[in-house]
């Protein structure tokens, strides 16, 4: 990766950070730990690896893509709007009553949205409907799904694993972002899901382990899925939760909690200084 590509890369990520950390403290309720760790995935798929459009979102030729833990639908809400789905101003009116952008994404009026999700382990299987799809009808599309190391404690998660090895989808790229923390504090302590990556390879996946907030890995690590024929891949993405955000790294606390007035001024404050650097 080219360092102009990888500093805009960084740019626009800390930008889709500030929107997380606007739309919870708005909604005054929210999920920004994996919000915040994701950031830099839905980042790279959506400003360099999807084909996308935002001027017709329901293009039957575009990439899909299923954030399968959907209560972190801040940072897609924040990605969708950087990429110009929508209007950015949406964000600030997260979870009200009426508004576009409710507290999970829904696919019949978000723009941009493929799969209304929230219920933990769903996605993957909803993606994997997409991926078969798109082989019976002979399209070129990819799909893409995000699950959560906790999330894939869910035992639908293994059996659309089984069922996308077994129908050879190649064109199905799931990724686990691990940040090790759940809403009840380690994923390790609650019920581990390691070795992540040989559990996948024993499903029949290709696996990847990357370090999820480094573009030129993320970028080499789709690239190779791209290529990958007769097996789906699973990349897994070693991450921190809260990234960017000093209070917030690391805290399982913040899984599900928004911030008030002062520490927004805080976490706001983190990332311009990150932008400033960026910009430096």
């Amino acid at each position: 990766m080219n360092e102009q590509l990888e500093l805009k890369l960084k740019k626009t990520a800390c930008k889709v950070r500030m929107g997380v950390i606007e739309g919870v403290y708005n909604a005054k309720s929210g999920h920004p730990g994996g919000s915040l760790s994701i950031t830099d995935i839905l980042t790279y798929l959506y400003f360099e690896k999807m084909n996308v459009f935002p001027n017709d979102p329901k293009n039957p030729d575009r990439d899909r893509f299923v954030l399968s833990k959907g209560h972190c639908a801040p940072a897609l809400y924040a990605v969708l709007a950087e990429r110009g789905f929508f209007d950015h101003d949406e964000i600030k009116k997260l979870r009200k009553v009426g508004a576009l952008l409710q507290g999970h994404p829904d696919m019949k009026h978000i723009p941009g949205v493929d799969m209304s999700t929230g219920s933990l382990g769903q996605g993957i299987s909803a993606a994997c409907g997409m991926a078969l799809a798109g082989k019976l009808s002979n399209k070129s599309y990819r799909v893409y799904a995000a699950l959560g190391d906790g999330e894939i404690q869910e035992g639908q998660v293994w059996e659309a694993s089984m069922f996308a090895a077994h129908n050879k989808l190649d064109n199905l790229c799931i990724v686990v972002d691990s940040n090790g923390l759940q809403i009840d504090g380690s994923v390790n302590d609650v019920c581990s899901p390691e070795p992540i990556d040989a559990k996948f390879e024993a499903f029949g996946f290709n696996t990847i382990v990357i370090d999820g907030h480094d573009f030129a890995q993320i970028e080499k690590a789709f690239d190779e899925a791209e290529k990958v024929k007769g097996k789906p891949t699973a990349i897994i993405a070693k991450t921190t939760k809260g990234k960017d955000v000093s209070f917030m790294e690391n805290q399982a606390s913040w899984h599900g909690t928004a911030p008030n007035a002062e520490q927004y001024e805080i976490a706001m404050n983190d990332l311009k200084n990150v932008m400033a650097k960026l910009e430096g």
